[in-house]
């Protein structure tokens, strides 16, 4: 029966099971054996991380070949207008790759969003947004690299959703397990 697991990754935990340095990995968090990440998190970003024991959808998760969208909202210093959101969708040119186009809107700060250990820093004199972010790449510390090349510096970045499953209801470093089948099939498709 394929397993998968929606973990709530919070601030500062590795997007593995083993740590040479003594970082706070997933196995502090889940004692499921036998499931591995499908895709990864950087360890100063949050959110939804899809863990599964199933090879085949591992790849289906993570593999941009797929197509399968992945919703982040990012807070960024200062305030974007029009012309960089349309910079930022039509696709960015990072050095090593151009990004590929996605959908980039404002938004207001999320309503019920934790508090982020430690807190991002604040600055009197800047003021800072956030930004929803739809791609279906996902390089590298691509969000990061996108808003900082067009001059507004990611400060936290929460993963939401990767296709239509969701952190809707599970607060940092909670997972929930889907083992229903029909379920994971049904949102692959949406």
């Amino acid at each position: 029966m394929t397993r998968l697991i929606l973990f709530n990754k919070p601030f500062g935990v590795m997007s593995q099971f083993t740590s040479a340095d003594g970082q706070a990995t997933l196995k502090d968090y889940i004692v499921q054996p036998g499931v591995y990440a499908a895709g990864r998190l950087d360890a100063d970003s949050e959110g939804l991380l899809l863990l599964t024991d199933d090879g085949g959808l591992q790849q289906r998760i993570a593999n941009p070949r797929y197509k399968l969208e992945k919703t982040y909202w990012a807070q960024v210093e200062g305030s974007p207008d029009a012309d960089v959101l349309d910079l930022l969708a039509k696709g960015v040119d990072l050095g090593d790759f151009r990004t590929r186009p996605c959908q980039v809107r404002l938004m207001p700060e999320p309503d019920g969003l934790w508090p982020r250990n430690p807190p991002i820093r604040y600055r009197k004199a800047i003021p800072t947004a956030w930004l929803e972010v739809r791609l279906r790449e996902g390089k590298n510390r691509q969000v990061r690299r996108m808003t900082a090349r067009a001059g507004f510096p990611t400060l936290r970045l929460i993963r939401w959703a990767v296709g239509a499953w969701t952190l809707a209801g599970l607060p940092p470093g909670a997972w929930m397990e889907i083992t229903d089948k029909s379920a994971i099939s049904c949102q692959l498709r949406a």
